[in-house]
């Protein structure tokens, strides 16, 4: 995107003034169609920074987004999430000709709306809010039904004469729907094996060329932000697929790599166990030593001597 105009909105109704949508019926959230949306095309490039929460189910045809380092097209139905602070971007249109106007919806969820409930914390847990368009939740039609009919509840909710329970009923909404994205979220790790052993071998191919390199010694291991973003995806997202996968951590993973090579220095070379220690990016002897134990049961020397 380049020469792109950035805007930032502090509060829904500053949103919903810039979208050419009526003022929202309540300031703290609101549910949007997107088919009500009149940001003009002209305008394109351009990039959106929220200070609430949004969660998003769109089609939006013949347009190109973007969010955070990823590009992605919307012909199909997708859900993503986004926290106050992030990045997201409508790149370009492919062909402003064929644009139709945009399906699905849109909740806008300010922060001060959870305050003083369980999901002011609990909403940091679920990790998709920090995926690129890239790891977008793709739903089935009876999945998006499902949500839809959420959201629209919301709606009504809201919408409705406000009392003291109308909080706590959207609340409970709301933890639905995330509870029902969180099940759908994994079930994309098993319905999208294919593209996740994909990255899989992309992981191990970085991470043996860099063990090849001498950069251990130097460097250490990398951390798994970095790898992430060599990968062009999220830490989260990582790490999750490599559960589904591999019932492991990225730290363990790594871990485990790690000790892989140290069997084999340990088991095909002469190099003293402080060598390898070192070779293996550790500062200390005693921080090698005591990973090698954790995660073998033995010492170091005492796996060497096995091979004797």
């Amino acid at each position: 995107m380049n020469s792109q105009k950035l805007f930032r909105f502090s509060t829904i109704t500053e949103y919903h003034r810039a979208a050419g949508l009526p003022s929202p019926a309540h300031p703290l959230i609101s549910v949007v169609h997107m088919e009500d949306i009149t940001l003009p095309l002209a305008e394109i490039p351009f990039s959106l920074i929220y200070d609430f929460y949004s969660i998003s189910l769109k089609k939006v045809h013949h347009t190109k987004f973007k969010y955070g380092q990823q590009a992605s097209d919307f012909d199909e139905g997708v859900l993503f999430f986004m926290s106050p602070g992030q990045l997201f971007g409508i790149d370009s249109v492919v062909d402003i000709k064929e644009a139709k106007r945009p399906e699905g919806w849109m909740i806008l969820i300010h922060p001060d709306f959870l305050w003083n409930t369980p999901l002011a914390k609990t909403i940091k847990q679920y990790e998709f809010f920090s995926y690129s368009v890239y790891e977008a939740l793709y739903l089935s039609d009876k999945e998006e039904t499902m949500l839809t009919a959420i959201a629209n509840q919301i709606e009504q909710e809201y919408n409705a004469n406000i009392d003291r329970f109308s909080q706590d009923v959207i609340i409970a909404q709301l933890e639905l729907l995330l509870t029902y994205s969180e099940r759908f979220y994994q079930r994309q790790f098993i319905t999208r094996k294919i593209s996740g052993h994909e990255l899989l071998t992309r992981l191990e191919d970085y991470l043996s060329n860099y063990f090849n390199s001498g950069a251990l010694a130097i460097q250490g291991l990398p951390s798994v932000v970095h790898i992430a973003e060599t990968l062009n995806i999220s830490p989260g997202y990582l790490s999750g697929l490599l559960k589904s996968l591999t019932g492991q951590s990225t730290q363990q993973h790594l871990h485990s790599k790690l000790i892989d090579l140290a069997k084999e220095k340990l088991s095909t070379t002469n190099l003293s166990v402080s060598e390898i220690a070192y070779e293996l990016g550790f500062e200390h002897l005693q921080s090698f030593s005591k990973l090698f134990k954790a995660k073998t049961s033995l010492s170091p020397l005492a796996f060497r001597h096995s091979f004797n």
